[in-house]
């Protein structure tokens, strides 16, 4: 069931051409810029208004489906994950378009490879124009590399990551706690402590480390790593950030920081993060799923059911599966909820499940590439794969 829906939904991708929309490119419409009148707080309510809507009036408002760096960078990794499960060699000409894509069209400008989204983007923390890197898209993009690196031991592939190492620690902005731990921007244009985002960029070091052996490297990601636990709540969570309106928990971004460090544990052999993992584990399950095992849109809600929740909970159980022995199963029967209630006949993924309705906009990158992503993670954790 989850092989079939995976290479369903890996038809889908292809007749797109990679292409797709995105819940967040309202922007890119001209018309809404225009009437935007470059004020804040309307970039906010078309962008929130677009996202929300169940019905797909890009192409009326001008909006043109694009490719988006973030989703080449994650199929690039799931499509060599597909070859390892199929021995197909049709997956590694995937891989390599994928990663000439991204060696084409990252941000010039910066100390290293970075790359952004192909919009604009306004949140209530701050604006993003077209391009701008972030720590999450260069994080998830260089580990597409190294990927590559595993696999055709292709030094060009590491000097792309080791490249990006160096935006994350020259042109990121750095947040100093009290105890010398740090906080790494979201962009170099904001000073956001988003604790997923820091986090992923301190993975990504400590990984690069685990190749080249720079003890700077391991140092500046520890740092990191250090701020992320000491702002671990009590009952084991993490809010999204540290400003007054971040103040929430869900469910995919809790998943990116327990994927990000059981990774951290591999690369830098720090067995005393076990214990904050272990932790951050446990509220994990008890608060962001239901008793069905549906994932949580947020621990104190649970509608909208949406696909990156899914997706993410699926990751993480397949990763953390050595932790505990019923990760696996629990990733299993997750994916198998999110294909009945989620998959359309025609392969992709719905965006969100209302209590009353379903959004069933494709975007692709947050929902079809996420979830490839996931159902690839999944299908290479099961033990004849291994």
């Amino acid at each position: 069931m989850i092989e079939k829906a995976l290479f369903d939904l890996m038809q889908y991708i292809d007749k797109q051409n990679l292409c797709g929309y995105d819940p967040y490119d309202a922007l890119n419409s001209r018309l809404l810029n225009i009437l935007s009148f470059n004020v804040r707080e309307l970039k906010i309510v078309y962008t929130q208004g677009l996202k929300r809507m169940p019905w797909n009036i890009r192409k009326i408002i001008g909006i043109k489906a694009g490719i988006n760096p973030k989703g080449m960078g994650i199929l690039a990794s799931a499509y060599l994950r597909l070859f390892l499960i199929k021995k197909e060699d049709s997956f590694l000409d995937k891989v390599i378009y994928c990663l000439n894509w991204l060696k084409d069209n990252y941000s010039n400008g910066y100390s290293g490879y970075c790359w952004g989204y192909n919009f604009d983007w306004q949140s209530r923390g701050f604006f993003l124009s077209q391009g701008t890197p972030t720590i999450v898209n260069t994080a998830y993009i260089s580990n597409a590399f190294l990927d590559a690196y595993d696999f055709y031991n292709d030094r060009e592939f590491l000097d792309i990551a080791r490249s990006s190492c160096n935006f994350i620690i020259k042109d990121l902005n750095k947040t100093n706690d009290d105890n010398e731990s740090i906080c790494f921007s979201y962009t170099p244009t904001d000073q956001a402590q988003v604790y997923n985002a820091s986090l992923l960029g301190a993975c990504l070091l400590a990984r690069v480390y685990s190749y080249t052996g720079e003890h700077e490297l391991l140092d500046i990601a520890n740092s990191a790593i250090n701020f992320v636990i000491t702002h671990q709540n009590a009952d084991g969570s993490w809010y999204y950030g540290n400003t007054s309106f971040q103040k929430w928990i869900d469910g995919y971004h809790t998943g990116f920081i327990l994927e990000s460090l059981y990774d951290f544990i591999k690369f830098s052999g720090r067995s005393d993060l076990s214990n904050p993992l272990n932790h951050g584990l446990e509220f994990y399950k008890k608060n962001l799923f239901t008793e069905e095992k549906i994932p949580k849109f947020r621990s104190d809600k649970l509608y909208p059911i949406d696909i990156h929740c899914c997706a993410s909970a699926i990751i993480t159980f397949s990763k953390l599966r050595d932790i505990q022995s019923e990760n696996l199963h629990l990733a299993n029967e997750i994916a198998k909820l999110t294909i009945q209630n989620m998959q359309d006949d025609k392969g992709y993924f719905y965006f969100q499940k209302y209590r009353l309705f379903i959004n069933k906009i494709p975007y692709m990158r947050w929902s079809q590439v996420w979830m490839l992503n996931a159902l690839s993670i999944l299908l290479l954790s099961e033990p004849r794969h291994e």
